[in-house]
């Protein structure tokens, strides 16, 4: 089953083609589209999308970048949400410590709590890691929970057998595209291939074919054929293998 594990289809990008979007994902085998949330702004949107279309399942978190315009009280409604909602996962969480972001203090309570209710009602997470992985590291030592997935992984070798050793999937998508992601292309080809998942992020991270452009759910399924070239292996055995991947962190509700 080739599966998008994060893809931000009720953004106000695709506000206009929505529905076509989707569709020539699924006419090009994308068969889940999971959608977490930033913030407690879209929690209905995204809880709309996941009951009316069949195929995509909601997440439901804050996002480090949006901790600004959080209030304390936002957890008791993602809370509820997780309670009652259907949620796949707690995500989008974690930290972002790139350059003129939010407060790290902040970013790392909200990111602890969320850890904490993902704990509580026993669901896995899906990380934003960028320039944070061994803060993301730290919490997870103290804060035990089921696993989850590193979206667009970034950081080292020894990082991400750290986090596989956790339970956790490492998500590549559009960067994987780009020639000079030596790194990144590296770690896609070495890494043990039951820890990774194919995600796009969409509208965000764009393939190099579409370079400045808005990024689409659609070109999953290239990601898998770059994948399996990197890897020398068919491309139907790694949609194979990243959709069992998929499963093992969602479980049923996938």
């Amino acid at each position: 089953m080739l599966v998008d594990t994060h893809i931000h289809v009720d953004a106000a990008e695709f506000e206009r083609d929505r529905e076509v979007v989707l569709g020539a994902a699924r006419a090009a085998g994308v068969e889940r589209f999971v959608v977490p949330s930033v913030d407690i702004g879209n929690f209905d949107r995204v809880a709309v999308l996941a009951a009316t279309h069949p195929d995509i399942r909601p997440a439901y978190g804050i996002h480090p970048l949006y901790v600004e315009r959080a209030a304390e009280s936002d957890l008791e409604i993602l809370a509820d949400r997780l309670a009652n909602d259907g949620a796949l996962a707690v995500g989008e969480i974690g930290l972002d410590f790139h350059a003129h972001h939010p407060d790290a203090r902040l970013q790392e309570r909200f990111y602890i709590a969320q850890l904490k209710l993902a704990q509580r009602f026993a669901l896995p997470v899906i990380l934003h890691v960028r320039g944070a992985v061994d803060a993301i590291l730290k919490q997870l030592r103290r804060v035990d929970v089921p696993g989850g997935i590193a979206h667009a992984f970034n950081g080292s070798r020894q990082q991400a057998d750290m986090l596989i050793g956790m339970g956790f999937k490492l998500g590549f998508g559009g960067t994987m595209t780009f020639d000079g992601s030596r790194r990144i292309r590296e770690l896609a080809a070495r890494l043990p291939l039951d820890a990774l998942v194919l995600e796009t992020d969409a509208p965000d991270i764009p393939p190099v074919w579409a370079r400045g452009e808005r990024n689409e759910p659609v070109n999953l399924r290239r990601y898998a054929e770059i994948l399996a070239d990197l890897r020398r292996m068919s491309a139907a055995d790694v949609i194979a293998a990243t959709g069992e991947n998929a499963r093992c962190v969602f479980g049923d509700a996938l």
